[in-house]
């Protein structure tokens, strides 16, 4: 191409003076666009993430464990010694006889214990006593009930140790928890006394037992 001087320019003048002129161009458009972008789009906000801190316990470390110092050596037993004194071979046992026999020095004979039905101690049983008379046992229970306290609705619940015999029958009682009432606890016994029961069994033979049971006094 000729310029209007007459000189032709070269295809990398032509190059660089239209390459000059478009990067003029990009640059004014992208500085409007830039500049619109900031006015248009809504500007951009830093979010909160907030910071979270672990709270950093300070622990009490143990006290120091002192390891004790490891035991003394047992020292050996001293070697036996061997007694040199001659032990005659002719010794004899005195000949006792009942004439020469004394009760001065005799143990005393040890306490009588009693019978098992004294006092309520444990007897061996794996079939429990059942008692008979439980309809019995209740009109004899309202019967025996203290008027007073059955009038005042006074009420209460006593435990008794009960000997149930080789036939059924109680021979001997004892409050074990009372109701905290002396006539509640007195009419108790009462009661217990009319039970009737199976025997108790140990491995199939029948064996008089102590067993505990419960009598309640309530206003119906």
């Amino acid at each position: 191409m000729m310029e209007e001087t007459g000189i032709r320019l070269t295809a990398n003048d032509q190059f660089k003076r239209a390459s000059t002129n478009w990067t003029q161009i990009g640059l004014m458009v992208a500085v409007t666009l830039h500049f619109g972008l900031f006015v248009l789009v809504r500007p951009f906000e830093a979010a909160d993430l907030g910071v979270v801190v672990d709270e950093i316990e300070a622990v009490a470390l143990p006290p120091e464990v002192k390891i004790p110092p490891p035991p003394e050596q047992i020292a050996r037993p001293a070697t036996p010694r061997v007694a040199s004194v001659d032990i005659s071979e002719d010794i004899t046992i005195a000949e006792t006889t009942f004439e020469s026999f004394t009760t001065d020095n005799a143990l005393p004979p040890p306490p009588e214990t009693g019978s098992p039905a004294d006092r309520p101690s444990f007897i061996a049983y794996d079939t429990p006593p059942v008692m008979l008379n439980g309809g019995e046992i209740q009109q004899i229970l309202q019967r025996e009930y203290p008027r007073t306290l059955k009038d005042a609705g006074i009420g209460g619940r006593v435990e008794l140790w009960l000997y149930v015999t080789e036939g059924g029958a109680v021979e001997n009682f004892e409050v074990k928890t009372s109701s905290g009432n002396g006539l509640l606890d007195e009419a108790a016994g009462k009661v217990v006394q009319q039970m009737r029961f199976t025997p108790a069994k140990n491995r199939d033979k029948v064996t008089a037992v102590w067993v505990s049971q419960w009598v309640t006094f309530q206003v119906i």
